[in-house]
């Protein structure tokens, strides 16, 4: 894995950085030493590519399980790759799968690595910034690393849902923020009130670094929406917007 994920950040990402003329700002904000989450935004596929990058250190990240379980050339093609940079495959079904991967994480910080995570949990359906997981505050408590706050910035237009090839149009970046320090909680037994706050705050801060509009609504919920919507095209879209309340980052 350590050998595949080396060798296509020096090929793959070089020649995406010269092609897309990419950006980075705030590299210096992730710590060089010690366990660290990176928790990000995820608005295109391409999030793999241009998020982890820029930074010096290898990112394990967690990634949903269809990345490994497709059947086919594609299906051996997408195994192979998220196999080969180090992704952990996420069931997104909950109960003990996910909470493995939970485990699986904890062990990845416990070697003082960093780990990179989708708090949203899958990618937006429209561009916009959807509520938190409380998986990534479960994390941060119970390991003590510090959380990077991490903003794409750019790549829903370089690579939308359900796009294949990128605009060369468009050119991508990534923010990273000062870390978050929750250290303060670790070996405490976390409730769900204090995840769900830790949470809103790091969806804050990413929120803050891509401007991007908030929903407090589940990003799924959000894609199941707009796909029911999408089947009556004679009929009005819902304004998630009228669903979740203002469109304000969390504890603003």
């Amino acid at each position: 894995m350590t050998v595949g994920y080396w060798l296509t950040k020096y090929t793959l990402g070089i020649t995406l950085r010269i092609l897309f003329r990419s950006r980075a700002w705030g590299v210096k904000n992730v710590p060089r030493r010690g366990p660290v989450i990176l928790a990000s935004n995820h608005l295109s596929f391409s999030d793999h590519f241009f998020g982890p990058f820029p930074i010096s250190r290898k990112v394990i990240f967690l990634g949903k399980s269809e990345y490994f379980t497709g059947r086919g050339l594609k299906g051996l093609v997408s195994r192979a790759f998220f196999t080969g940079v180090g992704v952990i495959p996420l069931d997104r079904a909950g109960g003990p799968a996910s909470e493995q991967a939970i485990r699986t994480s904890l062990q990845v910080l416990a070697a003082g690595k960093v780990l990179g995570i989708y708090p949203e949990g899958t990618r937006s359906p429209d561009g916009r910034l959807y509520r938190g997981k409380t998986g990534v505050a479960r994390l941060a408590v119970e390991s003590g690393a510090p959380v990077v706050p991490c903003a794409m910035i750019d790549t829903f237009r370089l690579q939308p849902p359900g796009r294949l090839w990128p605009d060369l149009r468009v050119r991508p970046g990534v923010r990273f923020g000062e870390p978050l320090d929750f250290s303060r909680y670790h070996g405490q037994e976390a409730d769900a009130k204090l995840l769900r706050a830790i949470t809103d705050e790091i969806m804050q801060a990413i929120a803050k670094l891509s401007g991007q509009e908030y929903v407090d609504v589940d990003a799924q919920r959000a894609k199941a929406e707009l796909a029911a919507a999408s089947k009556h095209g004679g009929k009005k879209k819902r304004d998630l917007g009228d669903v979740a309340g203002p469109a304000t980052p969390p504890g603003a």
